[in-house]
C-alpha cells in the first residue's frame, strides 16, 4: 500500500475520532502520531521533535504571557470600565466584543473570553437582558481578535513556522495585521449592526435563581428527638439515604456551618440546609428519620405552614411534581443563603471532570466542594448528582470555602462566572507586565530575537518579576493543546512526504485550471474552514498548510496568499460548538444548543472570505 493512502485512512481514522469526542484531541493525536511511527511514515528519531517545534514553545509562552495579563490586573482593569457602558444592548455588544477582539491580539484568545465572560454575564443579569445575546457574539469576537496578530491564535503561529521551514523566513509579529484587522473590524460591524438578530434569544436564564431555580428546591430538615440521625456525621447521611445530597448548612442554635466545612455530628434540633427535590426529601425522611420544616408549633398556634404534607398528598395523588414543587415554595418562607458561598462555573473543553461523575471525582474529600446543581444547554439539569456525567460547556453550582474554591475551580479545570469577583492588580506589577511584553514585541519586530526565543524570554522575566508564580506559570499552560500541537506537527509533515498533500492538490489543480486563481483559494478556503469546525483550528492549520504549499507549487505562484488563506480560515470555527473552545465556553451559559451557532456563524464565515480574500490579494500578490 502506498504511503500517501496509508497517511489518508490514517488521516481518516484521526478526523472521525476528533469528531466523535468520545476520547479528548490530546489523546487522539498521541495516537496518530504512534501509529504514523509504527507504519514508517515517520521516522523513530523524529516522531517526538515536534514538542520541541518552535511554534509549541511559542504557544506556551503566548499561555503564560497571557495569565501574566490577568495577575496584574491589566484586563480586570479593562474589564472594570466595561461594566460602566449602561443599558443599551448594542452599546453592550460593542465594548465587551471589541474589548475582547483587541485583548485576543495580544493574549490568548481562549484566556480572553475567560476574563471577559464574567463581565457580559454580570452585565447581562444587571441591565435583566439574556445572556445569550451577549456570548454568542462574544465568542467570535475572540475568534476574530486571534487574526490580528502572530500571537493572537495558534494557527498563525503555525502558519509562520512553516514558512520558516519552507523560505528560512516566518512572518513577523504584525504581518497578519492589515488583512486581520481589516477581517476584525468588518466582523465586530457585522455582529453589532445586524448579525446579533440571528442570536437565538433565550429568555428567562439570566439570573442565577432561575436557571437552578434554586430558591425552590432548599429545604430545611430538622434532626427530630431521638432522631436516627442523631450522633450522625454528614458523611453517615450520604451513606445512610446513598445519594449524595449537598447540604448547604447545618444551623446549631444562632450558629450557622458551611455544609462543606461541618465535620462533627448531627445533635437534637438541628437544623440542615438541603437543595432537594420532593423525591429526595422524602428519601431522608424514609430513612434518616430527618423531618421538613423547622420545630412544630405548640397547640395555641395554628400550623398554617403545612407544605411538606401538602407535598406528600401532592405526590401520593399524581400530581406532577412541578405543581408541587411550586406549592410547597410559596407556602414556605424565603430561605436566608447569606454565607453559603455558592458559586457558578462553567466546565472547560480541557476539564478533568469530562465523562466524569461526583463520585469518579470525590469533589467533596478531595476539593472540598459540594455540587448543588448542573445547567446544561440553559437549563437545570433533573436527574439525580452522582448520576451525572459532566459535559464541557455544563454550568455548576458549586459551594465551598472562600479561600479555597478558587484554587479548586483551577485544578479542576472550571472557569467561574458571574460570582467572580474584579481583583486589580498592583499599578508596579501592570506596569512592569505591559513593559515586559513589549520588550518582546520589539525584539521580534526588530528582528533581534525569533518569537519563540522573544515571548520565552517575556514569560521567564514576567516569573523573575513576580507577575505571577511558577505553580501559576505550569497551570497556564494548556496541556492537551501543547500535547496536540507536538503530536501532529510530524503527521501533518507526513502528509507532505508521504507525497498525500501534493495529490490532494493536483486533484485541486485539475479542478481549478478552467477557473481564476481566486476560485481556487476560495475552495481552499471553504475546506480549511469545515475542517476547523469539526476539529482543533491548529490541527486544521497543520494539515492544510502543506496542501496550500503544494497547491501555490503546482501554480508556480508566491506561497504566501495561499498560507494566509489557511490562517484566516482555520479561525473561522463559526459554525459549531465543538470548533473552538471559545464556542463550548459560552454554550452553557448561553443556553444554546448545537444548530444555534450556523445561524449567525454561517453570514459572518461568508462576510469573513468576501473581505479576506481580495485583501490577501491585494496585501500579499500572487
Amino acid at each position: 500500500m502506498a504511503d500517501s493512502t496509508q497517511v489518508f485512512l490514517l488521516l481518516g481514522a484521526t478526523l472521525a475520532a476528533f469528531v466523535w469526542g468520545r476520547f479528548r484531541y490530546d489523546l487522539v493525536a498521541i495516537a496518530a502520531l504512534l501509529a504514523a511511527t509504527i507504519l514508517g511514515l515517520v521516522p523513530t528519531d523524529e516522531a517526538f521533535y515536534g514538542f520541541g517545534h518552535p511554534a509549541v514553545i511559542t504557544v506556551a509562552a503566548v499561555l503564560v504571557l497571557s495569565r501574566g495579563f490577568e495577575r496584574s490586573g491589566l484586563v480586570d482593569l479593562i474589564a472594570e470600565q466595561a461594566l460602566r457602558v449602561g443599558d443599551r444592548l448594542i452599546l453592550q455588544m460593542l465594548v465587551l466584543t471589541g474589548t475582547v477582539l483587541v485583548l485576543s491580539g495580544v493574549m490568548n484568545n481562549v484566556g480572553a473570553l475567560a476574563l471577559m465572560l464574567p463581565v457580559a454575564i454580570r452585565m447581562a443579569r444587571e441591565h435583566d437582558s439574556p445572556p445569550s445575546l451577549l456570548l454568542m457574539p462574544l465568542a467570535f469576537g475572540s475568534l476574530l481578535g486571534g487574526l490580528t496578530t502572530l500571537i493572537g491564535t495558534p494557527p498563525n503561529i503555525i502558519i509562520s513556522s512553516y514558512r520558516a521551514d519552507a523560505t528560512g523566513e516566518g512572518f513577523g509579529m504584525f504581518a497578519f495585521f492589515p488583512v486581520g484587522a481589516s477581517v476584525a473590524l468588518v466582523g465586530l460591524a457585522f455582529i453589532v449592526l445586524l448579525g446579533w438578530r440571528l442570536v437565538p434569544q433565550r429568555a428567562g436564564k439570566a439570573s442565577r435563581e432561575e436557571m437552578f431555580d434554586t430558591a425552590h428546591y432548599l429545604v430545611e430538615l430538622r434532626v427530630p428527638e431521638a432522631g436516627k440521625a442523631v450522633g450522625w456525621s454528614l458523611r453517615d447521611l450520604h451513606e445512610a439515604v446513598e445519594e449524595t445530597i449537598p447540604v448547604l448548612a447545618v444551623v446549631r442554635g444562632d450558629k450557622r456551618h458551611a455544609g462543606h466545612a461541618f465535620h462533627g455530628s448531627l445533635a437534637e434540633g438541628d437544623i440542615l440546609l438541603v437543595e432537594a427535590g420532593p423525591e429526595e426529601m422524602k428519601l431522608i425522611e424514609d430513612k434518616a428519620g430527618l423531618v421538613v420544616g423547622p420545630e412544630p408549633p405548640s397547640d395555641d398556634e395554628a400550623p398554617e405552614d403545612e407544605a411538606p404534607a401538602a407535598l406528600r398528598e401532592s405526590e401520593e395523588e399524581g400530581a406532577p411534581a412541578e405543581k408541587a414543587r411550586g406549592e410547597e415554595a410559596s407556602r414556605r418562607p424565603a430561605v436566608d443563603t447569606e454565607g453559603l458561598q455558592l458559586v457558578e462555573a462553567v466546565v472547560r473543553n480541557d476539564s478533568m471532570m469530562i465523562h466524569r461523575t461526583v463520585t469518579q471525582l470525590r469533589l467533596h474529600n478531595q476539593f472540598g466542594l459540594h455540587l448543588v446543581a448542573v445547567a446544561r444547554d440553559g437549563g437545570r439539569l433533573n436527574q439525580r448528582l452522582r448520576d451525572i456525567r459532566f459535559r464541557a460547556g455544563d454550568v455548576l453550582l458549586l459551594q465551598g470555602g472562600e479561600g479555597e474554591i478558587g484554587e479548586s475551580l483551577t485544578t479542576l479545570g472550571c472557569l467561574p462566572l458571574a460570582s467572580r469577583n474584579l481583583t486589580l492588580g498592583q499599578p508596579r506589577l501592570l506596569a512592569v507586565s505591559v513593559g515586559i511584553f513589549a520588550v518582546a514585541v520589539i525584539a521580534m519586530v526588530l528582528d533581534l530575537a525569533p518569537s519563540a526565543v522573544a515571548l520565552t524570554g517575556a514569560a521567564l522575566a514576567s516569573l523573575l518579576v513576580g507577575v505571577l508564580s511558577l505553580r501559576e506559570a505550569y497551570q497556564a499552560i494548556d496541556g492537551p493543546v501543547i500535547v496536540l500541537l507536538g503530536a501532529m506537527i510530524p503527521v501533518g509533515q507526513a502528509l507532505e512526504t508521504s507525497g498525500g498533500a501534493a495529490l490532494i492538490a493536483d486533484t485541486l489543480l485539475s479542478l481549478g485550471r478552467e477557473w481564476p486563481m481566486v476560485a481556487t483559494l476560495v475552495g481552499l478556503f471553504m475546506l480549511c474552514t469545515l475542517l476547523s469546525n469539526v476539529i482543533n483550528n491548529a490541527a486544521a492549520a497543520l494539515l492544510m498548510a502543506p496542501i496550500a504549499a503544494s497547491l501555490a507549487e503546482g501554480f508556480g505562484v508566491s506561497l504566501d496568499p495561499f498560507l494566509m488563506v489557511v490562517a484566516i480560515s482555520a479561525s473561522c470555527a463559526f459554525l459549531t460548538p465543538i470548533g473552538h473552545q471559545s464556542n463550548t465556553l459560552v454554550m452553557g451559559p448561553g443556553g444554546y444548543r448545537f444548530g444555534d451557532y450556523w445561524k449567525l456563524g454561517l453570514p459572518l464565515t461568508l462576510v469573513v472570505m468576501a473581505v479576506a480574500i481580495p485583501l490577501i490579494l491585494i496585501v500579499w500578490p500572487l
